[in-house]
């Protein structure tokens, strides 16, 4: 709803713009050691159109294909992921992206792999300045810890190019299980406790 501005900054739009970065700010939660991006032409272009919002303009910054028109993102994160939405912004003309195929929880993921059935589809339209949204199923997309994001066709070029991918969601640190067993394991035993106890009490007898 429109409301008015009066003197000075206006709270709620402050408030409302930084709800709208918290939303899109999935790429702070990426591990990008081990972010991958396969059938790229130059090695390392495919982790720089994954980047805020607001530099989503920058057109210097691009992933192109290299073989053919299809591309493969592995993106880890580090935490659990509840994806709400995506972004996906290239040129206006042949080489944007037609199709977007969305894969949970496959860590290293390969073409071959792409056989698989995603957990979503979609039919991209060309969407030069970022600003069509994807809504993703949610209850497919409640607990991702590796998204996969396979673009298999343009709309006829023979490579393809992407300049911006936002993704929106949640974010959760992982559970660390693990280190609490280990804890466990490493104190001391039990039984040990145990002699301690009786001990003061069987002077106490004799």
């Amino acid at each position: 709803m429109a409301h008015g501005h009066g003197p000075g900054r206006c709270r709620c739009c402050g408030e409302e713009a930084a709800e709208r970065g918290a939303a899109w700010g999935l790429y702070l939660r990426i591990d990008r050691q081990r972010l991958q991006c396969l059938n790229e032409r130059c090695e390392g272009s495919g982790a720089t159109v994954i980047r805020p919002g607001e530099e989503r303009r920058d057109r210097s910054q691009f992933v192109e294909s290299d073989d053919d028109e299809e591309l493969l993102f592995n993106i880890p994160f580090t935490g659990s992921v509840k994806l709400k939405g995506v972004i996906v912004m290239g040129e206006d003309d042949e080489t944007h992206p037609a199709e977007m195929r969305l894969f949970r929880n496959i860590p290293h993921m390969s073409f071959d792999d792409t056989a698989k059935e995603p957990e979503q589809t979609f039919s991209l339209s060309r969407d030069p300045l970022g600003e069509l949204e994807y809504p993703t199923k949610i209850a497919r997309f409640s607990n991702v810890y590796h998204l996969s994001m396979h673009f298999p066709k343009n709309f006829g070029a023979e490579t393809t190019k992407i300049f911006y991918i936002g993704l929106k969601g949640e974010w959760t640190e992982a559970h660390r299980h693990e280190v609490t067993i280990c804890n466990y394991e490493a104190s001391a035993n039990p039984a040990d406790h145990k002699l301690e106890q009786i001990t003061p009490q069987t002077h106490f007898i004799s």
